[in-house]
């Protein structure tokens, strides 16, 4: 499943017109015919693009050079009559890099054009703790390491794209306001752009569940599901919402901070500052305290393990019967299942896939989920919205930031061969 973003106007007028444009327009069009397809001839991607055999075999000439597409062998049609040539996506040398930083650590996901995976990992970091000088530092030494291994798999990284818990200025690069990393205004793509050096790939920063959204859509559980809700599983909790194929942003690109919806007004004070967030029922930060006080975040001395770690322990206490834990996990549960109401009500999902450690712990948590929503959405049964837990874990937002790198490829592929005839940046 491809996704297919939508295409925004420059300040001040219509999109610009001419033949290089209208160029770049078309091979745009043939990769991502291509993309949802295993091989195709000349002949077929002119019919389905509706453009002319000589424009289509002038643009493969280009894509071959670029070497972003292959000959992949001949198709022989009907008894007589020439035979085709057909073509699949190629690039395995044309590298994207997604990452996420987050509350307690870094992912990375390396990929390349053709979907082939070339780096994945987590790195324990206590982001919030460190400041956001020491953090974007870390993170430029995570990309740089990163960038390399991709280098030694035979892919020249094209693109970075950082996925942040938190508002995003999408356009300007800037981290308008993450609440539980401590951060305001920061100007995340420039500052980690001067890390890399001035010969530096693009950086795009984006919201983390927003890219997680798209990793879900594209490939994950529920893909090719028009109408989705994607939920991180963090410290804290964000939405990514699919409409009709298409990631919904809202006028500013600010939609989707679900979890400051605020669902009970004498509850616990939000990273935000504000009282009775979803997040601080349904958080990992909530259930951990709940379910293991002796180590819940912010303890004086305490160090920042891996999530994963965390949620391990959990589910270990849960296998075993630990009353306390299950008796926590319940109460995540509904409440879960109370704010995904809220959810299907305003925007009629088909599936709410829930990400990070919900998906982790699904088997305890969505029981009673599933049971709150079943009672609480307003259109029930006829609505048929259900919870279903990713397979990305904890690498969803990672996977859909280099998605977005792999799309800004796509809709402009003459751009390859000058990022690739670049000296190397680091």
């Amino acid at each position: 499943m491809t996704y297919r973003p939508s295409r925004s106007r420059p300040p001040g007028g219509a999109a610009p017109t001419g033949p290089a444009t209208l160029r770049r327009a078309n091979l745009s069009l043939v990769l991502r015919e291509l993309r949802e397809h295993t091989s195709l001839s000349r002949a077929e991607i002119a019919q389905a693009t509706g453009l002319h055999r000589a424009t289509v075999s002038n643009l493969m000439a280009e894509l071959l050079e670029r070497r972003l597409v292959r000959e992949v062998g001949v198709e022989h049609v009907g008894a007589i009559g020439r035979p085709r040539r057909a073509v699949a996506l190629h690039g395995a040398h044309v590298g994207a890099l997604g990452m996420e930083i987050n509350v307690d650590y870094i992912a990375v996901h390396g990929t390349d054009l053709s979907g082939r995976s070339l780096v994945e990992r987590r790195v324990v970091h206590d982001a919030m703790g460190s400041g956001p000088d020491s953090a974007v530092r870390r993170l430029g030494l995570v990309a740089k390491e990163a960038v390399e291994a991709m280098r030694r798999a035979g892919a020249v990284p094209t693109g970075i794209a950082v996925a942040v818990p938190g508002l995003v200025d999408v356009t300007r690069g800037v981290v308008t306001l993450a609440p539980n990393l401590h951060w305001r205004d920061l100007p995340l793509a420039e500052q980690l752009s001067s890390i890399l050096g001035p010969r530096s790939v693009p950086v795009w920063v984006d919201n983390d569940a927003n890219l997680a959204a798209l990793a879900e859509y594209t490939s994950g559980v529920a893909a090719g599901t028009p109408h989705l809700v994607y939920l991180t599983g963090e410290v804290g909790v964000g939405g990514g919402i699919i409409s009709g194929g298409e990631l919904l942003r809202g006028a500013d690109g600010f939609s989707g901070e679900v979890g400051h919806l605020r669902v009970d007004p004498n509850g616990d004070r939000c990273g935000c500052g504000r009282i009775g967030c979803w997040e601080t029922k349904v958080g990992l930060a909530a259930l951990v305290r709940a379910a293991m006080p002796e180590q819940a975040y912010g303890l004086p001395g305490m160090p920042v393990p891996d999530p994963g770690e965390r949620v391990a322990d959990i589910a270990q206490g849960l296998a075993s019967g630990d009353r306390r834990m299950m008796t926590a996990v319940a109460q995540v549960g509904e409440w879960l299942g109370l704010g995904g109401s809220i959810l299907a009500n305003l925007f009629n999902p088909r599936v709410i896939v829930i990400g990070g450690y919900f998906a982790s712990l699904a088997q305890w948590l969505l029981p009673h989920a599933q049971d709150q929503l079943q009672r609480l959405v307003v259109a029930a049964p006829a609505a048929q919205c259900r919870f279903v837990a990713s397979t990305l874990g904890f690498g969803a937002a990672s996977r859909g930031a280099a998605s977005m790198v792999v799309n800004h490829i796509i809709d402009d592929p003459t751009t390859i061969l000058d990022s690739l005839r670049r000296p190397a940046p680091y």
